[in-house]
């Protein structure tokens, strides 16, 4: 019979008598703290340490592999939340539109932009301090009363939004998308804020051209068929000609631009640690010269 000097317990589990040791810190465990290993058992502890230290596999881009497009889903649904309170308070649209500048009279109508403009007119829109707008605008989209166009609107971008915004985000991971969906909206916005400051606007279809966009530069970054993406551009690049009789063909190209600078930015930076921040860094970068190209639009409308 061994001595009680000899037994030997469980770390976690001092009253519970154990002979196996973990492989990794060498430390006794019992059945119940056990978990199978390669060579042996180990810990949880251990195995819990191990599998902070093991690196997630990453796309070329750089990008977390996801098995589910959780953030397309989730614009999808956000944007059809919002149409659904369009529908319950149609003001929502005049209030959060993208406008640049125009001017509202006391009888609630809206006049053509000059300035300095009379004491009886106030000014609405980016130029008024409603800088909001330049994103709003991205999730409305036109009611349902709106002429042949309508309901066809919101219908025509969340089915392009599912069919390209999977196959983005995949490539991209959650943060990049993200980060490529706002600012090719507000890309669009900025567009048309500079090109056309007293035409409304609203839709997603900025922020779909942007990945559009990325559709197109990654597919040259993995070395894809390019026969069918050149199709798929084409027909795009064809539906913001005709936009330009429907809705705001600036917001669209807007979009396209911002969409091709992001994803450049994302396939050609050589891997290496830094990959993220300089990939974020030129993201801020282009924030910071929509919003310059914002305050020099505003400040020259404001100066007549």
């Amino acid at each position: 019979m061994a001595s009680e000097s000899t037994v030997t317990t469980c770390y976690r589990h001092p009253k519970v008598e154990s002979h196996v040791r973990c492989t990794r810190c060498d430390r006794y465990i019992c059945p119940d703290c056990m978990r199978e290993a390669a060579v042996g058992h180990q810990c949880v502890e251990c195995v819990r340490e191990g599998a902070r230290s093991i690196r997630q596999a990453r796309t070329v881009f750089g990008g977390r592999i996801t098995t589910a497009p959780v953030l397309t889903y989730s614009l999808i649904a956000l944007n059809v939340l919002v149409y659904l309170g369009e529908l319950a308070r149609p003001a929502i649209v005049d209030r959060f539109a993208m406008l640049g500048a125009v001017l509202r009279g006391p009888d609630g109508g809206h006049y053509l932009w000059q300035y300095p403009y009379p004491p009886e007119l106030h000014a609405e829109g980016v130029v008024g301090g409603q800088w909001e707008r330049l994103l709003t605008g991205a999730f409305l989209h036109l009611p349902p009363t709106q002429g042949t166009f309508g309901i066809l609107h919101i219908v025509m971008n969340m089915v392009s939004l599912w069919n390209i915004g999977r196959v983005v985000e995949a490539q991209l991971g959650r943060v990049r998308y993200l980060a490529l969906y706002l600012l090719s909206a507000l890309g669009g916005s900025v567009l048309v804020l500079l090109l056309a400051p007293g035409s409304p606007a609203v839709g997603a279809s900025g922020a779909i051209f942007g990945l559009g966009a990325a559709y197109y530069v990654m597919a040259r970054r993995l070395g894809a068929d390019m026969g069918t993406v050149n199709r798929f551009m084409a027909g795009l690049l064809v539906w913001l000609l005709i936009s330009a009789g429907l809705t705001s063909w600036q917001g669209h190209l807007g979009g396209l631009l911002a969409g091709a600078v992001v994803t450049l930015v994302y396939a050609y930076v050589p891997r290496g640690p830094r990959r993220g921040t300089v990939q974020a860094a030129a993201c801020a970068g282009l924030l910071i010269l929509l919003v310059l190209l914002t305050v020099g639009k505003v400040t020259a409308l404001t100066r007549g």
